[in-house]
């Protein structure tokens, strides 16, 4: 079997990557005074005419930009380090722990970035990670999306390559939100965790099984 988890909000109590840049800001609060740079974007965001992978990008190029990889690797090992302790959900890291005694593949998918989604993969054990790339100049953060946000339809999309990938392997994947229904549908077995009530609904008409995770 492969095991396909969502990150934020499935594995972790809370999103990750607000908390990811902030805690970096406060290390270099010089830098918060670029984040006006997010306005434009966040206008658009607001209005409609702009999609969460567009906002994504404009907070990442003001916020990060410009920081070189060794500056951020260090602070990605303090934070893996600080979520891994306290910020996961007991029953996720049981049903991970079950799946790898089963001998089952273990992948994570996020819309999350990878300048630490790769790290709290390796952390966990997960023997494959699908995230959202950034894109580098050199050894410099640009901070723009390489990859399409990790969300949605292309959840879906990344579940087709998987099973290509593992044509052999049935797929139980886990996910939190209603934008996840999409993709948990598809899997031979789909898991909503600590859904909303909006989504629990459309979960039990989409055949999808849902959970209570603490």
């Amino acid at each position: 079997m492969l095991a396909l988890f969502d990150l934020d909000g499935t594995i972790t109590r809370r999103d990750t990557l607000l908390p990811y840049v902030v805690g970096f800001l406060l290390r270099r609060p010089l830098r918060l005074a670029r984040l006006w740079r997010v306005l434009p974007a966040s206008m658009r965001f607001l209005l409609r005419r702009a999609d969460r992978g567009e906002l994504k990008s404009a907070l990442l190029q003001a916020a990060l930009g410009g920081c070189g990889r060794a500056e951020l690797d260090a602070w990605t090992a303090q934070f893996v380090t600080g979520l891994v302790r306290q910020g996961l959900f007991g029953d996720a890291l049981a049903a991970i722990a079950a799946h790898r005694r089963q001998g089952d593949t273990l992948a994570l998918l996020s819309a999350s970035i990878d300048l630490y989604v790769p790290a709290i993969g390796k952390a966990l054990g997960f023997a494959e990670v699908l995230c959202t790339g950034v894109e580098w100049s050199g050894e410099r953060l640009v901070g723009r999306l390489t990859t399409p946000n990790r969300r949605g339809v292309e959840k879906v999309r990344c579940l087709a390559e998987l099973r290509a990938r593992h044509p052999q392997l049935p797929i139980t994947a886990y996910g939190n939100t209603l934008s996840d229904l999409a993709h948990l549908a598809l899997a031979d077995r789909g898991v909503l965790v600590n859904g909303s009530r909006r989504a629990r609904r459309a979960a039990r008409h989409a055949g999808v099984d849902c959970r209570v995770w603490r």
